[in-house]
């Protein structure tokens, strides 16, 4: 269970790393290519967005690489699942209906939830 904790909290890290770096640092114009969705919300949102998925993939790793509350771990798991959740009704409600990538993140975050409270 421990590795396969690390393998899917680690590839979440990774993902949510990239994404929320690319939100917090490009503009709109660059970021339209990959997320069609930009426009529709405002540049502020987009970083703060940004900026909780950098802080959620620190959450996934930091606490139950150095033993500090653990339990941490399982509420960014969560995070995610619930900013998934959102993604999907964003796509949704727009002319973007892809939401393959985000059922799979869900999904991945699910799991994560349930081997975070098994570490």
């Amino acid at each position: 269970m421990n590795i396969a904790y690390w393998i899917l909290a680690g590839l979440l890290a990774l993902f949510y790393l990239y994404s929320g770096t690319l939100k917090v640092l490009r503009g709109r114009d660059e970021l339209r290519p990959m997320m069609a969705w930009v426009d529709r919300v405002p540049l502020t949102v987009l970083r703060a967005l940004g900026t909780v998925e950098i802080l959620g993939a620190t959450g996934l790793i930091l606490p139950p690489l150095t033993g500090i509350a653990p339990s941490l771990s399982a509420a960014a798991a969560v995070g995610f699942v619930l900013l998934q959740m959102g993604a999907i009704a964003v796509h949704l409600t727009g002319e973007d209906r892809r939401i393959t990538l985000n059922l799979g993140l869900a999904a991945t975050a699910a799991v994560t939830v349930w081997l975070a409270t098994r570490l």
